[in-house]
């Protein structure tokens, strides 16, 4: 990845990218080079075709003339009809589970598109030998019905996957794609990729910083909330370190590059999505773990079925075969094929109703599965922005005097802290300034109704010779509390305090109680030092923290705990995230993050709302309990259907069409019991069409 610049990244990580999608093609069926995207796409236009062709199949063959009538066109044989109907519906939109199942059993391995092929392959040929050959009875629209009900399901699950995770596209747009750095004297433009170790680089504002290095002059603010998540910019001075994919917000800098190319922290976090993508193996559906033993059973009934009325009772070949066909028909997976996709569907479209999205299938596994969440804190249990958070007015002043004199300086300013103040003393009277003057690291002077008016930290005071008198003590035990604490004076007299500091998202505490409540452990992580990450995790109720944890180490968090044999959930929403997203056994990003968190994550929480944490996992458990219950539908049905049709109850059998309206019911049956979660009552989570009781804001209440 050396000297990489976005484009070449790009590249690297699609060829990176190309052996994985390859891998699941095979696996899939598909045509190599395919993407997911495109499996998905080719899965739904097979779909809709067995489904267009499906439908006058069905309204001519026997079970749909007994309610239609409706005649062959033209005066054709039926048989005839139905044949070629039935072969545009199905060997082009089967042909992936045909490939799939070949090379399945070529490695020795019987999966859910053997069983598929076992179940629509007979089907269709034993009515084309019916049509052709020997006569006899015919189920085309049994064969086609059970396909359309397969290919949606995989279509479902195709959907799922093609969601993967574009996180590491998305970090390489980060970096600028050129770069101003001196060389001989002079200024020009080169591309990033060509920035050497040493150079001098020149940014000016609203420049993005291209790679890493050190100030050799200038002073600025720089944004580094792309890649740390903290919304404050951070000061720049000389001999500090600039962060390359960061934005520079004020002032003309000039720096010395000292990491390039595969050697930046942009590049580094690219790194460590990967590795953490490339480590987790995604979770296995439940219905592909049932498949293996659903196939064996089908293939030992269906040939003992044989054996037993055409060798051991004497009837007749077509007998005996007819019956045969009838098990491998029953047995078709339509039920277990639709039993996880159908209750994923209602569950994800319960979820996004609430804000709450889901990713992948696994994620809806393996979200029930967790016993420790790990918070990232700012804009995650924190607004994400700094908020006036204490005021302590000196002897003589009061609260509303300290928010005016404040107002009145920083009015117009779009630092982050004058904007916090002017939040705050929106429905104060401020007056207005003049001989405006800021103070290079220290704040601001100005004069107002011919006064002079000082803000800014502890130095400045000192210089101005302004005594803080008993307030000296405050001030200290709010910066050791992790609050930015701006001092105040008037005239040369002291006026008080403002503390300024990340506020907590109001539903946070109650969903660290609902978590613990739960049996789930709770752990804060954040770059800020351990007053700051101390006094929010008081706050807030969490004993475990992470603190002083630079970007590259968030992950390196994650697999400490995971390698104590615990399930980690991790809520993120920064780019620094991305790496522990990923690395997490279920990563949760907020809505209000980043583009890349949300790539990198599992479920994203679109509201931004901690408590929705809650929310997901309990969706999660009862959802998976519909898939058990599916599951254990399907596998009872086939208990119950392969005696059946073998003819165990002679004479009477089961005849084609009632196998056909068997493998109906039972996906029906399938499909009403995953809709059926629509009704499940979930705290912060409503059903469709429900009122829901009034709540704190910012807390969705449980239904009423």
């Amino acid at each position: 990845m050396a000297g990489m610049n976005p484009a070449d990244m790009q590249a690297d990580h699609a060829a990176h990218g190309t052996k994985k999608n390859d891998a699941m093609a095979q696996e899939m069926g598909h045509g190599a080079g395919m993407d997911m995207q495109a499996m998905a796409l080719d899965i739904r236009n097979r779909f809709w075709i067995a489904l267009a062709f499906g439908v006058p199949i069905f309204a001519f063959s026997p079970m749909g003339m007994d309610f239609i009538k409706i005649p062959p066109p033209f005066g054709l044989r039926l048989d005839l009809v139905l044949f070629v109907l039935a072969s545009l519906a199905i060997l082009y939109p089967v042909w992936p589970f045909l490939v799939a199942a070949y090379r399945a059993l070529r490695s020795g391995v019987a999966n859910m598109a053997v069983l598929v092929i076992l179940s629509v392959g007979t089907g269709y040929l034993f009515s084309v030998g019916s049509t052709f050959f020997y006569g006899g009875q015919q189920f085309y629209e049994a064969s086609v019905i059970l396909l359309v009900f397969i290919l949606l399901g995989h279509w479902l699950e195709m959907r799922a996957r093609a969601g993967a995770s574009e996180a590491i596209r998305a970090l390489m747009n980060l970096a600028p794609p050129k770069a101003n750095v001196l060389r001989d004297g002079k200024e020009i433009e080169i591309p990033t990729a060509d920035v050497l170790s040493g150079e001098t680089v020149v940014i000016r504002p609203g420049n993005k910083i291209p790679v890493d290095g050190t100030v050799l002059e200038g002073t600025s603010l720089v944004d580094e909330s792309m890649l740390t998540g903290e919304s404050m910019p951070v000061d720049k001075n000389v001999g500090d370190a600039v962060i390359g994919a960061t934005i520079n917000k004020s002032g003309t800098f000039r720096y010395r590059a000292t990491k390039v190319g595969a050697d930046t922290a942009l590049a580094q976090i690219v790194k460590l999505v990967q590795e953490a993508q490339n480590s987790k193996a995604p979770a296995q559906l439940l219905a592909d773990r049932a498949s293996q033993w659903l196939v064996l059973a089908a293939v030992v009934m269906g040939l003992l079925t044989f054996v037993v009325w055409y060798w051991w009772v004497g009837q007749t070949l077509l007998f005996a075969l007819s019956l045969t066909i009838t098990v491998f028909v029953i047995a078709c997976p339509d039920a277990l094929g639709l039993a996880t996709p159908m209750a994923i569907m209602v569950g994800t479209g319960l979820g996004a109703m609430n804000g709450i999205l889901f990713k992948n299938a696994s994620a809806l596994e393996d979200a029930t599965k967790l016993n420790v969440i790990i918070f990232d804190k700012t804009g995650t249990l924190t607004m994400g922005q700094p908020e006036v958070v204490d005021l302590v007015a000196a002897p003589g002043a009061s609260d509303e005097q300290l928010l005016s004199a404040a107002a009145s300086v920083e009015a117009g300013s779009d630092h982050p802290l004058a904007q916090a103040i002017l939040r705050r003393a929106a429905d104060v009277k401020a007056s207005k300034s003049e001989a405006f003057r800021n103070i290079e690291g220290k704040g601001a002077q100005a004069e107002v109704d011919g006064q002079t008016i000082l803000l800014g930290n502890k130095q400045l005071m000192s210089e101005n010779k302004i005594d803080l008198g008993d307030l000296r003590a405050k001030s200290l035990e709010l910066q050791g509390a992790g609050r930015t604490v701006v001092h105040l004076s008037r005239g040369g007299k002291f006026l008080g305090l403002i503390a300024i500091a990340d506020a907590a998202r109001p539903t946070a505490v109650d969903a660290i109680k609902a978590l613990r409540a739960r049996g789930v452990e709770v752990a804060m992580l954040t770059g800020d030092n351990q007053g700051t990450a101390d006094r929010i995790a008081r706050t807030l109720g969490i004993d475990l923290v992470f603190a002083d944890v630079l970007p590259g180490d968030k992950a390196s968090k994650v697999r400490e705990l995971q390698k104590q044999g615990k399930k980690v959930g991790m809520v993120g929403d920064g780019v620094n995230d991305a790496p522990a997203l990923t690395q997490a056994d279920v990563g949760f990003a907020i809505g209000a993050g980043t583009d890349v968190a949300m790539e990198s994550a599992d479920i994203v929480l679109m509201k931004s709302d901690p408590f929705d944490v809650v929310g997901a996992i309990e969706l999660s458990q009862a959802t998976l309990r519909k898939m058990h219950q599916n599951l254990w539908w399907a596998v009872g049905y086939n208990l119950v259907a392969f005696p059946l049709a073998a003819g165990v109850l002679y004479p009477f059998v089961l005849g084609p069409s009632i196998a056909a309206l068997a493998m109906s019911g039972s996906s029906a049956l399938v499909a009403i019991n995953a809709l059926m979660l629509k009704r499940t009552k979930l705290t912060g989570i409503r059903r469709p069409g429900e009122a829901v009781a009034p709540a704190k804001p910012g807390f969705r209440s449980a239904p009423t």
